[in-house]
C-alpha cells in the first residue's frame, strides 16, 4: 500500500513553502522539488484528514498532460528523478507524487479558461450577463456550453483567500499587454487540445486554470499543475444536462457533506471527515485518472 502523506517532512532539502496541497523544496539554486500531498482543501480550508492516493493521482495526471501538450508551450519539468534528490529514508515520501522542476519567476495571474458556464462564472452571468467583462448571449442555462471558450483571468490570492476574477485589461496592466496576449492565446489552445482529447474519453472539461512562469531568459513556461481534478472541472459527458450542476470528478463529496454540517462557518478548524466521504472522494480521483488517461495506480 502506498504511503499516505498529509504533510511531507524532508530534512535533506530546504523547505520553501507549503500550499494547500503542495510542499515546495529547493534543489540547488535553479530547481524545485514539488511534493503533491494527500491534503484536500474545500472552501479554501485544508481538511484535517488526507485523501489516500490523491497526491499520486494529481501528480500522474499532471505528468500526462505536460507530456501531451509539450509542443504547445515549454513546461517546467526537468526529467530529474525526485528520488535521486532526497535522502534514502525520504524516498517513500516523494515516490510517485513529486516532480523536480525548473525554478521560474511565477506570473501572479491565473489563466482561467471556461468552456461551460458554471460556478463563479454562472453567478457573474446571472448578475451582469457577462463573465469578467466578456458579454455572453442572453438565455444561457447553468452548465450550458459557451459559443466559444473564454479566457477569464484571476489574480492569485494569499493562502486561505479566494482568487479574484479580473478583466483582461487589468491583467495586461499588471504584467504587460504582450505577455498577457501570449498567455491568453496559449491558454485557449491548451484548453482546446485538452478538451478535444477528453471528449474521446467521455469527459467534458468544463473549465480549468493554468499557471505560467518565466525563466532567466524570459521564456514562458507552463508550471505548477495542469488539467488535474483540482485545477479543472471534469464532468462525465453522459451525465451532462444544461440547467443542472453535473456530477464532477473531484472533491464534490466533501463539499456536499460540509454543507450539511450544522454551525460550521467555512473557516478553520474544519470538521472531521467521515470515513465513507474520504473513501468515496479517493475513489472519484482514481476514476478521473483511469477514465482520462487509462492509467491504473499501483499500490
Amino acid at each position: 500500500m502506498a504511503a499516505v502523506v498529509h504533510q511531507s517532512s524532508l530534512h535533506s532539502l530546504p523547505l520553501l513553502s507549503r500550499g494547500k496541497v503542495r510542499d515546495n523544496y529547493a534543489v540547488g539554486n535553479d530547481k524545485l522539488l514539488i511534493v503533491t500531498t494527500d491534503r484536500l482543501s474545500a472552501f479554501d480550508v485544508i481538511m484535517s484528514e488526507p485523501i489516500p492516493d490523491k497526491g499520486r493521482v494529481l501528480n500522474r495526471m499532471a505528468l500526462f498532460w505536460f507530456d501531451r501538450l509539450a509542443d504547445v508551450v515549454p513546461n517546467h519539468l526537468t526529467g530529474v528523478d525526485p528520488e535521486t534528490v532526497v535522502a534514502p529514508d525520504e524516498r517513500e515520501q516523494v515516490r510517485d507524487r513529486s516532480m523536480v522542476v525548473k525554478r521560474l519567476k511565477p506570473i501572479l495571474v491565473e489563466a482561467v479558461v471556461r468552456g461551460y458556464i458554471i460556478g463563479s462564472g454562472w453567478k457573474d452571468y446571472q448578475a451582469t450577463g457577462a463573465v469578467c467583462g466578456i458579454a455572453l448571449p442572453p438565455g444561457l442555462r447553468m452548465a450550458d456550453k459557451l459559443p466559444e471558450p473564454i479566457f477569464t483571468p484571476a489574480a492569485k490570492a494569499e493562502l486561505g483567500e479566494h482568487d479574484e476574477n479580473i478583466g483582461f485589461d487589468d491583467m495586461a496592466a499588471r504584467i504587460g499587454g504582450e505577455l498577457a496576449e501570449r498567455i491568453r492565446t496559449i491558454s485557449l489552445e491548451l484548453y482546446r487540445r485538452a478538451s478535444e482529447y477528453a471528449a474521446t474519453r467521455g469527459i467534458i472539461i468544463a473549465d480549468t486554470k493554468f499557471e505560467f512562469g518565466l525563466d532567466d531568459q524570459g521564456t514562458l513556461h507552463l508550471m505548477d499543475e495542469v488539467l488535474t481534478a483540482d485545477s479543472s472541472r471534469f464532468w462525465p459527458a453522459d451525465e451532462w444536462r444544461p440547467g443542472i450542476s453535473p456530477p464532477s470528478f473531484d472533491k464534490q463529496f466533501v463539499r456536499d457533506w460540509l454543507e450539511t454540517v450544522p454551525g460550521w462557518n467555512k473557516r478553520p478548524p474544519p470538521p472531521s471527515l467521515p470515513a465513507d466521504v474520504i473513501a468515496r472522494t479517493a475513489a472519484k480521483y482514481r476514476e478521473a485518472l483511469r477514465r482520462l488517461t487509462g492509467i491504473e495506480l499501483e499500490d
